[in-house]
């Protein structure tokens, strides 16, 4: 988001919309946790961004799209739990940043039937 006030500019980085959106999926009931690429896995555990794991972003000077991958809770209905996520994401990015949120996509990569194979299935993805 660039906004060109009088008193200078205003950016919000994809890294921290990537953050914001992260975190907002995991506090989404019936998401059992984010899935990345190994590679992926491998660069955020060494940067630091857990967050960002399994969210990818565009974010243009007043919009932004979200790409989300994820691991459902098994026996929740997924579309329920997406779409919730997809309100989740939205509302929090965009009352956060002020950006407006055109799209949120969402892949569900996975199902987890316990809580000890949620790492698991992330690791695998």
């Amino acid at each position: 988001m660039t906004e060109d006030l009088q008193t200078g500019i205003i950016r919000i980085s994809d890294d921290v919309v990537a953050t914001i959106a992260g975190l907002a999926a995991l506090e989404t009931p019936g998401i059992a946790a984010m899935s990345g690429g190994i590679s992926e896995g491998l660069a955020k555990k060494l940067s630091g961004k857990n967050a960002q794991k399994g969210v990818s972003v565009e974010v243009g000077q007043l919009e932004a799209a979200i790409d989300l991958r994820i691991i459902v809770k098994y026996g929740i209905p997924i579309q329920e739990v997406c779409r919730q996520l997809q309100e989740n994401v939205r509302e929090a990015v965009e009352n956060m940043t002020g950006l407006n949120v055109v799209e949120v996509n969402v892949k569900v990569e996975g199902v987890a039937f316990k809580e000890e194979e949620v790492e698991e299935v992330a690791r695998l993805k």
